[in-house]
């Protein structure tokens, strides 16, 4: 069945992959951005340049809209922004789709030893600042992960929205991730450069771009509401990661321990002093297989080294 559907967002990364999808199932695919960004779509999507931040923008750009079946936003990273999508979209949408990430919960570091539960996380039991200057845009690297936590807080207590958050492992893409993340074991191990690591067994749950814009489609169709996690069976910690870059490009690689204690991804991307994975038992019960990290990282790895060459 064709849907109306809003995509707050939908410009970047694995945003424009959730698009494609929507489009190429047959949807009317409406994406709201402040239009800085370049995309695809030509005449295929209907565009709203919008500041997901303006509370007065927003209620003007939707006044008129018809209501939604499904929205996704991607933008939502703050209290506020919870607020704002609550007094545009309360009563016009039948489904709001929130994406979150694993870093978000960072507290749950070291507290669990097996995979967190969305259950992991009392969302409803946490504070909100309402003082804090969430939209200063110098704040927004620091803020981000209570802003998403905070937003989550705001959007369960309120219960006027149909909600999902899902909660999103580490996602990996090909030669147009712009995070580096990736990229970064691959020129290292290009560069014959020595890995520092805080544990070798602190590994982490991923996916990739393409198996994450399909869950989010696939939870668009669907009628449950609450958090869920997302990831690929198949952990991998920086020190993993890094031999696996040396297995794939046939080189030798060098990985040392961390001689003093360091904080979660200060020594490199994805390096946890302890175990941080997420349990997908939820999202599995409810139907959805997401593989394993051994599908598709192989590939990843070979195409940012064809990047760097």
């Amino acid at each position: 069945m064709r849907k109306n559907i809003l995509v707050i967002g939908g410009t970047r990364y694995f945003g424009k992959l959730l698009v494609q999808r929507l489009l190429a199932a047959g949807h009317q695919v409406t994406i709201a951005t402040r239009g800085h960004a370049p995309d695809p779509f030509g005449e295929r999507i209907t565009r709203i340049r919008v500041d997901r931040r303006n509370e007065r923008a927003m209620l003007a750009a939707f006044r008129d809209a018809a209501p939604f079946d499904i929205i996704y936003d991607q933008m939502c990273y703050s209290p506020l922004d919870a607020a704002i999508a609550v007094r545009v979209f309360a009563g016009r949408v039948k489904r709001y789709v929130v994406a979150s990430t694993i870093e978000v919960y960072r507290g749950l570091l070291g507290r669990h030893e097996a995979p967190f539960l969305e259950t992991g996380l009392n969302v409803l039991a946490q504070p909100i600042d309402t003082q804090y200057p969430w939209h200063d845009p110098r704040l927004a690297t620091q803020s981000y992960v209570n802003g998403k936590i905070q937003a989550e807080a705001y959007l369960y207590r309120d219960g006027s929205l149909p909600l999902v958050t899902v909660r999103i492992g580490h996602v990996l893409a090909g030669s147009d991730d712009f995070t580096g993340r990736l990229a970064h074991y691959v020129d290292l191990a290009r560069q014959g450069g020595t890995l520092r690591y805080a544990n070798a067994a602190g590994a982490s749950s991923f996916m990739s771009a393409q198996i994450i814009s399909d869950f989010l489609v696939w939870t668009g169709a669907r009628d449950f509401t609450g958090p869920v996690n997302a990831a690929c069976d198949g952990g991998l910690s920086a020190f993993d990661l890094y031999q696996r870059v040396g297995q794939v490009l046939d080189t030798p690689v060098r990985a040392v321990p961390a001689k003093a204690a360091a904080a979660p991804g200060e020594l490199s991307p994805f390096d946890y002093p302890a175990p941080f994975m997420m349990d997908t038992s939820r999202a599995k019960s409810l139907g959805y297989q997401f593989g394993h990290s051994d599908d598709f990282i192989d590939d990843l790895i070979r195409q940012h080294d064809l990047a760097f060459v």
